[in-house]
């Protein structure tokens, strides 16, 4: 008798709060489960709980890692097995225990999936040096995953230099709803008074170069009708709010809700993301499936997401460069509605999160060793 796919989802969860790896494991397990696999979600934010989810303790070190306490690893297996998932799927970093993981699941007989969404960079540059040592960190226990998920070649290339087997590593890029992300009509700018907007989404932190951005616009010296709206938070959002008081430029604070998120979306001319390092983006691929011109620097995956379908910025030239791209795009609009065009069109082609997940059942069977006709649905045999 045929019973759903049960999967293990470790990954982040989180009230209130909204960030790639976060809305990664959101949406994904959803559309997972709308295609009939029951998913039990472990995480770390004991608030966030519910019928379908386990929260686990763990001590939080910085914004971004977490150090399961003493005897996670026995109440993790002890989960696994009460559930009887028959795979586990571990969005990293999920905390300290990533470096077990694979031999805590092979111990209970379960193929154990990663997605591995550190940022990176292949440029000289002092964040590439970062991400590198992080990835030779990770690469000693990511070569004893079953399959390791990144976003692009170059990001596959770079594992595999550095120890990962190439028969394991496997490029699935973010995705998006592109159905609910899409163009349509928004009164964002209008509320602004801006003829033009530019928007940028994301983390208010050094590597993100909001200063720069913030600074080659104002040099571009865009008429009072332009704006630049910056939605997010962090810990540079107070230096950065009291050094730039210029009215053409606006802090929006988090945006959490997907609505409010999707209406300054629609509304923007361009997103403009001029980070030193990054993964694959999802809120450039949200921008670009809404029809933003994406204006984003030349690190980790999203350089390939725009190249072709936007403004490529050298991030070792990031300041002049974001200077002529904001001027271009005020002087020449039509350019921008051009580029906005084919942005839509890159992210419905490539990056759209119904191919995302069908990729993902295709792994799914390939280390169950399922034949490709079978859907979700496995024998109760175990």
């Amino acid at each position: 008798m045929a019973r759903p796919l049960r999967i293990a989802w470790l990954g982040q969860r989180s009230l209130g709060t909204v960030d790639g790896l976060i809305t990664y494991s959101r949406e994904t397990t959803r559309w997972l489960a709308a295609r009939g696999a029951e998913i039990v979600f472990v995480h770390h934010e004991p608030r966030a709980s519910g019928p379908d989810s386990v929260a686990m303790e763990a001590v939080p070190v910085g914004d971004r890692f977490r150090i399961a306490t003493p005897g996670s690893s026995r109440r993790l297996m002890e989960t696994l097995s009460a559930h009887r998932v028959d795979l586990v799927h571990v969005s990293l970093s999920f905390s300290s225990l990533d470096f077990s993981l694979p031999g805590l699941c092979h111990a209970l007989g379960l193929p154990v999936v990663a997605t591995f969404h550190a940022p990176f960079d292949t440029h000289v540059t002092f964040w590439a040096g970062l991400s590198h040592v992080l990835y030779q960190v990770y690469a000693v226990p990511l070569a004893n995953y079953d399959r390791v998920i990144v976003f692009g070649p170059s990001q596959a290339r770079l594992l595999v230099r550095m120890g990962v087997p190439e028969e394991i590593v496997a490029v699935v890029p973010n995705g998006v709803d592109v159905d609910r992300f899409c163009p349509g009509p928004s009164d964002r700018a209008r509320s602004l008074g801006a003829r033009q907007l530019f928007l940028y989404l994301g983390r208010l932190d050094r590597e993100k170069n909001v200063d720069l951005l913030i600074e080659a616009f104002l040099a571009a010296d865009p008429p009072a009708d332009v704006r630049l709206a910056l939605a997010g938070s962090g810990p540079e959002q107070r230096r950065l709010a009291q050094r730039h008081c210029d009215p053409r430029v606006v802090f929006l604070g988090p945006v959490t809700e997907e609505e409010e998120r999707l209406a300054w979306l629609r509304a923007a001319t361009a997103l403009v993301l001029p980070s030193s390092i990054e993964g694959l983006s999802l809120a450039l691929l949200e921008g670009m499936a809404c029809g933003a011109c994406p204006v984003a620097t030349d690190v980790g995956c999203d350089g390939d997401a725009v190249r072709g379908a936007g403004i490529v910025l050298d991030p070792l030239h990031i300041r002049t460069e974001l200077r002529l791209a904001v001027r271009t795009l005020c002087e020449v609009p039509e350019m921008a509605r051009e580029l906005g065009r084919l942005a839509r069109e890159r992210a419905v082609e490539r990056y759209s999160l119904a191919s995302n997940v069908d990729a993902l059942l295709g792994i799914y069977r390939e280390v169950l060793g399922w034949t490709p006709s079978v859907g979700v649905q496995v024998e109760t045999a175990r």
